[in-house]
């Protein structure tokens, strides 16, 4: 394995976006005995994020969230999804990297009792890291994965038993942000949370129970998660405010925040080409504009010109999608052009923005699902109307996370409710049965995550089939599917992606092989 080759720990420190600061005098990336848990997790958080990033852009392309604009050619396996081995080299290696960094940390700090919530963070984010390989990949190597010069040709472990050995260090990271006594503080160090370690015991449950909904769909793994959700700390809670990666974000090169330096401009104020390459799916878009459902909240703060002249159009139509935007990207709402865009409210809020990696509606969403099944004790109903609201509480906060003078959440909740009267999908006490509510509940997270959580939202269709498409449709408002598509699935659509190339070239031994993206399904996917 590429990654494993790389004995210097610490050499992702060349290449991160975190500010200088970060980077102090006496620390020497060609030597990693001589940096610190502290000097390391924030450059580890940030590469995290940007890794993040990673994840969710590949998926965006396939969930329906962005399409090819007019005007450009040369997709290939993005519009027919025959992928080959080499399509995702970087995808594999750069996660490899950032869970290096986190190993590192465990180690250094696993005898340092002073160090705890250093661990405790490591533990979190390598859940967080393994989980995201594991959904796309299926096995990965885990127990030989990380042992560097010691083992460069690791076995691949069971997606299984990865996922529940994940659970249990989630539940080890949960432990000690609970109760270790005599820790130092995280300080600077955390640039998520600012050194709250109760806020990273939330987001550690979350991720947890985000993983064992995907176990609960499997015969393999459902008992388990049973058992886990029977045991589930609920009174550490889950995450109310969204998770937000920010070490300083300025408007420098390399040093801004990654989604505006992809989707909007760079620090020169030079247009991005993913955001003039990229606009909006009409299948997301009519989840907006009355279509199938009306939102006059989030869709002018999702899409610039909302609702006339937003361009959208079909993945795999190299005819007739419109192009971008002559001098913006279709999900930048504010004022102004290059350097002098003005910061907003919306989903592109600003070069200094924080960064989210998991949104609150997301964790009121996957509690709604919870609760809705029966794995946890609460009101669905409740949990699924604070998603909601919670999804428009990040639309409309501005860079500093402020409301703008005026609006109350409450209020647009019920205009949401009002303008889509007869929707199961808006109305979640209309939803007659479990699928229906399970329905809604994916579909408003589908919403919320749009263009901020791919990812996560083809994890989920995969897992449940929502949002809904009519398979095999070539109407654009109906199905997500490339109409370019080479997938002989009944939805025309790929499972998983392949195994990096250079796990063939370097570790052919363990290597599943056989793997196909449209038929070998990662364990917690539906047939």
């Amino acid at each position: 394995m590429r990654n494993i080759l790389r004995i210097f720990i610490l050499a992702s420190f060349i290449s991160l976006t975190a500010c200088e600061s970060f980077l102090g005098d006496n620390v020497n990336p060609n030597e990693a005995t001589s940096a610190t848990p502290e000097l390391v997790l924030p450059n580890a958080l940030v590469s995290s994020a940007n890794l993040f990033l990673r994840y969710s852009y590949s998926a965006m392309w396939i969930n329906g969230y962005t399409v090819n604009a007019g005007g450009y050619g040369g997709w290939g396996a993005t519009v027919t999804y025959n992928m080959v081995t080499t399509d995702y080299n970087t995808l594999w290696s750069s996660t490899y990297d950032d869970l290096v960094n986190y190993q590192y940390i465990e180690d250094q700090s696993a005898e340092e009792p002073s160090l705890a919530y250093f661990n405790a963070v490591a533990k979190t984010m390598k859940a967080f890291d393994y989980a995201m390989l594991v959904d796309v990949f299926g096995d990965v190597p885990y127990s030989e994965g990380l042992k560097g010069a010691e083992n460069v040709t690791p076995t691949y472990d069971s997606q299984t038993e990865v996922y529940k050995d994940l659970v249990s260090e989630l539940n080890s990271a949960i432990e000690i942000f609970t109760t270790a006594t005599g820790a130092n503080s995280l300080g600077s160090a955390d640039v998520i949370f600012g050194g709250s370690v109760s806020k990273w015991a939330k987001f550690a449950n979350t991720i947890k129970l985000r993983m064992l909904l995907k176990m609960a769909a499997s015969s393999e793994t459902s008992a388990f998660a049973t058992t886990e959700f029977a045991a589930m700390n609920t009174t550490v809670g889950f995450m109310t405010e969204d998770a937000k990666v920010n070490p300083g974000y300025i408007a420098t090169a390399g040093k801004q925040n990654p989604l505006w330096e992809r989707y909007h401009s760079n620090a020169a104020g030079t247009l991005s080409g993913s955001g003039r390459s990229a606009i909006p799916s009409k299948y997301v878009y009519s989840f907006y504009n009355g279509t199938k459902l009306t939102d006059n909240v989030r869709g002018p703060l999702t899409y610039r010109s909302f609702n006339n002249s937003t361009p959208t159009g079909q993945l795999g139509n190299l005819v007739d999608n419109p192009d971008a935007l002559a001098s913006q990207t279709a999900w930048f709402v504010g004022t102004g052009t290059g350097t002098n865009a003005v910061a907003t409210n919306g989903l592109l809020k600003g070069r200094t923005a924080g960064f989210p990696i998991m949104l609150a509606s997301e964790s009121y969403l996957l509690q709604a699902e919870a609760y809705m099944k029966g794995f946890l004790a609460g009101d669905d109903l409740k949990a699924f109307d604070n998603g909601v609201t919670a999804s428009f509480r990040y639309l409309y906060s501005d860079i500093a996370g402020a409301l703008p003078a005026g609006i109350s959440l409450a209020t647009q909740l019920e205009t949401y409710k009002a303008d889509n009267a007869t929707s199961y999908l808006v109305n979640y006490n209309l939803a007659s049965s479990q699928a229906e509510k399970l329905e809604a509940i994916i579909t408003q997270k589908y919403i919320a995550n749009n263009f901020v959580n791919g990812h996560e939202s083809w994890a989920d269709f995969r897992r449940t089939g929502y949002p809904k498409i009519v398979n095999g449709s070539a109407n654009p408002n109906l199905s997500f599917a490339s109409i370019l598509s080479s997938s002989p699935r009944a939805d025309k659509l790929p499972v998983r992606y392949l195994y990096a190339s250079s796990e063939y070239q370097l570790n052919p031994a363990n290597v599943p092989t056989g793997i196909d993206q449209f038929s070998s399904l990662v364990f917690w996917q539906a047939q």
